[in-house]
């Protein structure tokens, strides 16, 4: 809001500082007149006469307003010329005095005003009147006399401008010369004509009684004609108003000023005290009051008019009008109490809906008011008011849309980046502005199990809980489809590590919609400026890399270091190259032992996919599994994979049983449906029984709560092949979900299996994966096992099958072949020889 300018507002009883130096002057020169004049009163009858010509002239008025006080111009230069050519001096005085008082009288205009008024025009009659006697007495057909007589009615218009400019500037302020002049240039020009016509009937006058109906038919047609005018130039200025008035608003940039311009124009086009908007609560705009006022900049936020008034207007959707001509008496005298005469409120229409209300209240000038034109004025203008106030909402809702999510009505990427902008370029010493990046985890399984509406409730309350939750000077928004930033100045990136945890625990409590409980959990990656970047694409780039990287790392916080960036670089390096691996065969497979654990015979081994790269050596799986699934090659190297395992399996003819191998999967490759009958064909072209070949695929991939990968799942069933649920007990799923799923093991993660040897809870775990894998008729493999203390604890609670680096770790089929011959020994039972395992330290 503007700030308002306070004047001090001076009494009116301040008027009486110049009335009296005017009365002082006409007694003045009434007594000299009285003095030097041989007939200075008379001819009563004509005087008579002059009174009413004075009163009736008195009633043709040309209004012109300065601030608070309204400036007439009548046809009075006529009779008073006339006069001062037939009357008396002092009779003169009386009837123009009298005729000033009886027309007041009739406006009823308040005494203060009435005795300066009256007091001007006796002093302004009086010196013109010693002007004429002055010069002496003429004949009216002489120009010298014309002249004598134009000069003192120019004295009679002077005298009264600087009483009315005098008073104003006494009780109003100083008035600047643009107003000056639009007040006093208008008026001197009326009063010419006014003297040029009142010679024209002083010369016709004096050629003849006759004359008379002549100059009564012209006084006829002058006022038809000056009416007439007076109405012509008041439309016209209406008119051009409304026109500035459209092109203002029109012109007025989307800034928030829209309002200000506005007010502005709208008191000044109606000559109102106040002009106020009033627009209620809608939707996600607030209520809004602004006022402009007169002699105030700015707007304020008061109004003139009683709230009544304004919530009829828009409950109604009609105007109301009240005043001495306007009627609406049931809130006239509710105008009366808070001071103001009269008002108009129109409603502001969008179509049929009333988004609000402009009113006028208190008409300047004491003897004007607010009539129907001003009212068919206020409604035309509030028509455009409205739709530029719909446009400029328009406007602010497309910027408001631009900058936030329509979902959760955070800010979206844009403004992050805009405000990360504004962060880097200032910041304190001793604070880093930190970027907390959030990914919810498993909404595409809520997506697909649920529906579309259930993941927006719950990208909704996530953003509801990070906001509610975040620090008030933190910024909260949302990037992506399941992704969500908060950033903010912090102390130390420490200290945005510590925010980071705090808001992820937030986060995790239960989601209840409906009957329906969710638990959601996040992955939470944190950069910090400087430390981390100094641009806003750099920071959210590597903040994204930490999220990735927090997904994997316990806690689920990761803050960035240099290193995740150049795995993430050397990933997208290695696209090209991996698919040339492909295309020349050059990717090797090891094979990792899993042996019984109650007498450690070999059942079969984990093909491992293994890539010796010519210029970074060797790759990790999860890099080029990563960016096999991010190119779309991951069918190609999973083939390869199953390829070289089921031909090692036809190859092998070491010991009594044929070698029994695994194939890891991905969710993505379950669901191509046409992978099962490739399984089929491969099985075929190299002879293997299906029930040698398990396919092992992860918890997460497997147990989504979906049942898009059953149709892939049950047809591996019926050709035979056995599968298995890889890493369990990382997720989320119960193993009472296990008895819907065609498989027939459960391998439980290494995580648990090589903490049981320390932690009670780990070995509760794995106690209970096997104990009820083992009722649903399920084989339990242990991965990780690494020391003779959790082999011993494992066959004590009844494990079928391990695997870990106490039997071997991944060998390629060479070195395969080898172990298994240095690793067995003979054992002669019912004459049949059968190689075991020895375990080795």
């Amino acid at each position: 809001m503007a700030t308002q300018r306070n004047r001090a507002r001076r009494s009116p009883d301040l008027a009486w500082l110049i009335t009296g130096p005017l009365a002082l002057v006409a007694f003045v020169c009434t007594v000299v007149l009285m003095a030097e004049h041989p007939n200075p009163a008379g001819d009563w009858g004509l005087g008579f006469l002059f009174f009413v010509l004075f009163v009736s002239a008195s009633l043709v008025v040309l209004m012109f307003e300065v601030r608070r006080q309204a400036f007439s111009v009548t046809l009075v230069e006529i009779p008073f010329l006339l006069g001062l050519f037939f009357l008396p001096p002092v009779t003169l005085i009386l009837a123009r005095v009298l005729a000033s008082v009886v027309a007041q009288a009739r406006r009823r205009v308040p005494p203060i005003k009435l005795c300066f008024n009256t007091a001007s025009h006796a002093a302004a009659a009086a010196l013109a009147s010693v002007l004429v006697v002055a010069a002496g007495r003429r004949e009216g057909d002489d120009p010298s006399t014309w002249l004598v007589l134009s000069s003192a009615v120019g004295v009679n218009v002077l005298v009264t401008l600087a009483a009315v400019v005098g008073v104003i500037t006494l009780v109003q302020g100083r008035i600047s010369t643009g107003e000056l002049a639009r007040t006093a240039v208008p008026g001197l020009i009326v009063a010419g004509i006014n003297t040029t016509l009142g010679l024209v009937v002083l010369v016709l006058l004096q050629a003849g009684p006759w004359t008379i109906f002549i100059l009564a038919a012209m006084a006829t047609c002058f006022v038809v004609a000056y009416r007439s005018y007076v109405q012509f130039l008041r439309q016209h200025r209406t008119l051009s108003e409304i026109y500035d008035l459209t092109r203002a608003i029109a012109d007025t940039p989307h800034d928030g000023t829209l309002t200000d311009v506005l007010l502005a124009r709208v008191r000044e086009l109606l000559q109102a005290e106040y002009a106020t908007l009033w627009m209620p609560v809608l939707g996600r705009y607030p209520e809004v009051l602004l006022s402009a006022r007169v002699d105030d900049r700015g707007l304020l936020d008061v109004a003139g008019t009683p709230d009544v008034l304004r919530r009829r207007v828009v409950a109604t959707g009609e105007t109301i009008a009240v005043g001495a001509k306007l009627g609406d008496e049931p809130f006239r005298a509710q105008l009366l109490e808070a001071g103001v005469k009269d008002a108009i409120a129109v409603p502001l229409k969008a179509g049929s809906a009333v988004i609000g209300c402009l009113e006028v209240s208190g008409r300047l000038g004491d003897l004007t008011h607010f009539g129907p034109g001003d009212v068919r004025l206020l409604e035309a203008v509030a028509a455009h008011a409205a739709v530029a106030v719909e446009n400029s909402r328009l406007v602010e809702r497309l910027r408001y849309d631009a900058a936030h999510d329509g979902l959760t009505g955070l800010a979206n990427r844009r403004r992050i980046t805009t405000a990360l902008e504004e962060s880097v370029t200032v910041r304190a010493p001793g604070e880093v502005v930190a970027v907390l990046q959030f990914d919810v985890d498993a909404l595409r399984q809520v997506n697909e199990s649920l529906g579309h509406a259930a993941g927006d409730q719950v990208l909704a309350e996530v953003g509801r809980r990070l906001r509610a939750s975040a620090p008030s000077a933190a910024l909260v928004g949302r990037i992506g489809g399941d992704e969500f930033v908060v950033t903010l100045r912090s102390e130390s990136a420490e200290a945005a590590m510590d925010l980071a945890a705090a808001l992820r625990e937030q986060i995790r409590d239960q989601m209840v919609f409906g009957t329906l409980t969710l638990d959601v959990d996040t992955a939470v990656g944190v950069v910090v400026h400087p430390d981390h970047g100094s641009d806003p694409a750099t920071l959210l780039q590597r903040a994204d890399l930490a999220t990735t990287a927090a997904k994997s790392m316990p806690g689920s916080i990761q803050l960035f270091n240099p290193g995740l960036e150049s795995r993430s670089v050397r990933r997208l390096g290695l696209a090209g190259d991996l698919r040339r691996a492909l295309d020349n065969d050059e990717l090797d497979v090891y094979f990792q032992p899993k042996v019984t654990l109650g007498d450690r015979r070999l059942v079969g081994v984990e093909c491992l996919a293994r890539w010796e790269h010519p210029a970074h050596g060797a790759v990790s799986p999860e890099d080029f599994v990563a960016v096999a699934e991010h190119t779309g090659q991951l069918s190609r190297l999973t083939e390869a994979v199953l390829k070289e395992g089921l031909r090692r399996c036809r190859d092998w003819t070491i010991g009594q049983e044929p070698l029994s191998v695994a194939v890891n999967l991905s969710a993505r490759t379950l669901n191509d449906p046409h992978f099962p009958s490739r399984v089929e064909e491969l099985l075929s072209e190299y002879g293997v029984a299906p029930e040698r070949l398990t396919l092992e695929l992860k918890e997460e991939g497997v147990l989504d709560g979906t049942d898009r990968p059953m149709p892939s799942l049950r047809r591996l069933r019926d050709i035979g092949v056995r599968l298995s649920v890889d890493d369990f007990g990382t997720g989320y799923s119960s193993l009472s979900y296990l008895r819907r799923l065609p498989v027939h093991e459960v391998k439980v993660d290494r995580s648990f299996v090589q903490g049981m040897a320390t932690d009670p809870g780990d070995l509760a775990i794995v106690n209970a994966v096997v104990t009820l894998s083992q009722q649903f008729g399920l084989t339990v493999v242990a991965e990780g096992v690494e020391s003779e203390l959790t082999l011993e604890l494992l066959q004590d609670i009844g494990c079928q099958i391990g695997q870990g680096f106490l039997f071997s770790r991944p060998l390629p089929y060479e070195r395969l072949a080898a172990w298994y011959e240095a690793q067995t020994e003979p054992e002669s039972a019912l004459s049949v020889e059968v190689r075991r395992l020895r375990a080795v330290p």
